[in-house]
């Protein structure tokens, strides 16, 4: 059985999880305007991404005895003065999301919920990726600038895609 503060902590990731793939989404329609198209694959395989794991935590909430309690989702940026901004934004979000799985992972030890400790496990290790991963494309905007070479990294970023993990990983 889930306890009411870990049920309600995980209901909060959930709302965040979703708002992640809403931020990601909105960014992948500015790629998109500017042509990005391969940007914007990377986003949208991102926003997938966060859906998946906002369903693995549904999935965990229903699985211990919880109530899953769906909120009101923000509405996100749409607008970003160039694509260097939109994956510094990209690489503090991800920074964000870490805290707040450290911070559930804190509570779950703190609760001593053991089930959850395991669990938040794979959402640890799932966000050093994700960390590094928006990290090595900003490196890369930065290596090459936005200029006629962002083409290739363009090119690059469009064969991107969301395998989801083997179930029970």
């Amino acid at each position: 059985m889930i306890s009411k503060k870990m049920e309600k902590a995980i209901n909060d990731q959930i709302k965040w999880e979703f708002y992640s793939a809403y931020l990601y989404l909105s960014m992948a329609a500015w790629c998109e305007r500017k042509g990005l198209l391969g940007c914007a694959n990377w986003m949208k395989v991102q926003r997938e991404e966060e859906i998946f794991h906002a369903m693995k935590f549904y999935g965990y909430v229903i699985e211990r005895g919880g109530a899953v309690a769906l909120q009101a989702i923000d509405a996100p940026e749409i607008d970003w003065k160039s694509l260097t901004a939109v994956f510094e934004q990209t690489k503090k979000h991800e920074q964000s999301v870490t805290k707040r799985i450290n911070d559930l992972m804190d509570l779950a030890m703190k609760e001593k919920d053991h089930a959850a400790v395991i669990f938040l496990q794979w959402y640890v290790s799932e966000q050093v990726e994700e960390e590094a991963s928006v990290a090595a494309v900003l490196d890369k905007i930065k290596l090459v600038g936005e200029g006629p070479s962002l083409y290739l990294l363009d090119q690059e970023l469009a064969a991107w895609v969301f395998t989801p993990p083997a179930k029970g990983a």
